[in-house]
């Protein structure tokens, strides 16, 4: 089946291709559809060039860290019976991937031809956590209003900011 669909897919581009040679004006050029007219967009850098380098470096952070907790779930050095032991090495991870998150992200960006690289740098370094603790801030105020055990105290979430941006 996929064979045949191969073929035919030859087939339709070999056709497009030798009439596409075979033109004579530009205004039987511009009169194309279809996927000729895309080929121009394809190599366009997007518009939010920096939002998007951005996230491909906190998704590759993100990812990074989930794969290395599950190798090390896997291999045992994550214990269930040590208690926090799984937290403490997601966010100690997530904060050693920040290094290929600033890689990542500075890659893409400079791939599409960015030059405010400071920018891009910063933004790394903070959209992604700051959006996480404005959420995390959030859920721990209506924690504390209604006096749950799972409520974190402020001084713990200051020492979140600082491991933030001391690291």
């Amino acid at each position: 089946l996929s064979g045949m669909v191969a073929m035919i897919v030859m087939r339709t581009l070999h056709a497009d291709i030798r009439r596409y040679r075979e033109m004579d004006t530009q205004e039987e050029a511009q009169d194309e559809t279809g996927w000729k007219l895309v080929h121009g967009d394809v190599f366009r850098p997007p518009a939010f060039r920096m939002l998007l380098s951005v996230l491909v470096g906190s998704g590759v952070q993100v990812f990074s860290m989930t794969l290395v907790t599950l190798v090390f779930a896997l291999l045992g050095f994550l214990s269930p019976a040590n208690r926090g032991g799984l937290m403490t090495a997601v966010v100690i991870l997530f904060l050693l991937m920040a290094l290929c998150s600033g890689y990542f992200s500075a890659r893409t960006y400079k791939i599409f031809k960015g030059t405010d690289w400071r920018k891009n740098a910063l933004m790394t370094a903070t959209l992604l956590p700051s959006i996480i603790f404005a959420i995390f801030f959030i859920l721990n105020v209506e924690l504390g209003l209604e006096k749950s055990s799972g409520y974190v105290s402020f001084k713990i979430l200051i020492g979140i900011v600082v491991l933030w941006f001391a690291i």
